[in-house]
C-alpha cells in the first residue's frame, strides 16, 4: 500500500463508512475510487461487480497459496468465500453499519492449482435482517466448474 492510499484511508475512510451506505462503498471500489484492502492486496482479490445483495471477486490461484499436497491451501477458498459472502451482506446494510462474521462453513468440491486460473468467487443474500444476515456463496473457475461452496453468518452492528 502507498503511502497516499495509507494517508487516505485514515482521514477519510472511516467517515465515508458513518455516512455513505455499503453499496455505494463498494461501488467506489469497484471504480478505482479507493483503495483495496491490505487482505485484498496480498491475496491479489479483485472486486468486479456489486449490487444490492450480490458481490463478485476474482482472485488467481499461485504456487504460494499451496499446502504441503502442492495444491492451494483450504485457507484461500474460506478466504475467498468469507469475503464474497459478507460483503454480499454488507451491501444490503445502511450507512454507519458494519459487519463481523460470526460463522461459515466451505465445501471443497476438488484442488486448485495454479493451472486452475483466475476463479471467481460469488456471494449471495439469503436473508438480512437487522442483527443478523446469511448468505451463501460459490467459487468457480472460467468454465463454470465449481471449486466449492459455502454459507456464512453475519452479525450487523452500527458504527
Amino acid at each position: 500500500m502507498t503511502d497516499s492510499q495509507v494517508e487516505f484511508r485514515e482521514q477519510d475512510l472511516t467517515a465515508m463508512r458513518r455516512t455513505l451506505a455499503p453499496l455505494e462503498l463498494y461501488r467506489m471500489y469497484l471504480r478505482g475510487g479507493m483503495p483495496r484492502a491490505p487482505m485484498a492486496e496480498h491475496m491479489n482479490i479483485a472486486m468486479t461487480e456489486v449490487e444490492y445483495g450480490r458481490i463478485v471477486f476474482v482472485s488467481v490461484p499461485e504456487a504460494k497459496y499451496y499446502n504441503p499436497l502442492g495444491t492451494v491451501h483450504g485457507g484461500y477458498f474460506g478466504t475467498l468465500l468469507d469475503t464474497a459472502m459478507s460483503c454480499a451482506i454488507h451491501t444490503a446494510c445502511k450507512a454507519g453499519f458494519a459487519y463481523t462474521t460470526l460463522e461459515y462453513k466451505v465445501s471443497l468440491m476438488r484442488a486448485m492449482t495454479e493451472a486452475t486460473g483466475p476463479v471467481r468467487c460469488e456471494g449471495r443474500i439469503m436473508h438480512v435482517g437487522s442483527r443478523v444476515g446469511t448468505a451463501e456463496g460459490s467459487i468457480t473457475d472460467a468454465a463454470g466448474k465449481v471449486y466449492a461452496h459455502g454459507t456464512t453468518t453475519c452479525l450487523i452492528f452500527p458504527m
